[in-house]
């Protein structure tokens, strides 16, 4: 039976989200969701420390057998996207130094993984979220749910049954697990 943590991280030189989840079997639990503001510092190298020391944290505390990682998303601004790149190497790094394995997500497939469109809001993300995990309440911040969604997606592109199935769409997983969406 597989029984594995999984830590996702949404990637941010303002605000990294991060999420945390359980897989027993077949089955997850939500363990822990959060984020990290780093809008306080004008340093790029000290945010970047911060990221660094914040993901390594959370690996000490939660053991996870692997980490799912937002994958930087091309913008306009290149600016921006070279310092998410960053924000997101960081963070892999601090997993490496721990030798725990990386899997990295298009934004766009994790939102269809969660909410079954790749135009998904944050908030229909959450939402499902919420549903999926039985989440008591939503954070302020949805960048934390971002990082859980991360955690979900990894959840569902691996190892969904023992026989290792692999779905090509929500509706086709959804289909052949109606017991697994009943809440």
């Amino acid at each position: 039976m597989i029984d594995r943590i999984i830590l996702g991280i949404d990637p941010g030189t303002n605000i990294m989200g991060f999420g945390l989840i359980h897989q027993k079997g077949n089955s997850i639990t939500y363990i822990s969701m959060g984020v990290l503001k780093l809008g306080s510092h004008t340093d790029h190298q000290k945010k970047l420390k911060q990221i660094f020391d914040k993901t390594l944290a959370l690996i000490d505390e939660y053991h996870p057998d692997e980490v799912a990682i937002e994958a930087p998303f091309h913008g306009k601004n290149i600016q921006s996207m070279l310092k998410l790149g960053r924000a997101q190497g960081v963070s892999m790094a601090a997993a490496l130094f721990r030798s725990v394995p990386i899997f990295e997500y298009a934004p766009r497939k994790i939102k269809k993984s969660i909410a079954g469109s790749g135009d998904a809001s944050k908030e229909q993300v959450a939402k499902m979220l919420e549903r999926i995990l039985t989440l008591e309440k939503l954070p302020q911040q949805l960048d934390a749910t971002d990082g859980l969604a991360a955690a979900v997606c990894h959840y569902y592109q691996r190892d969904l049954t023992p026989e290792g199935d692999r779905y090509t769409s929500w509706k086709g997983f959804a289909n052949k697990n109606p017991g697994r969406l009943s809440k």
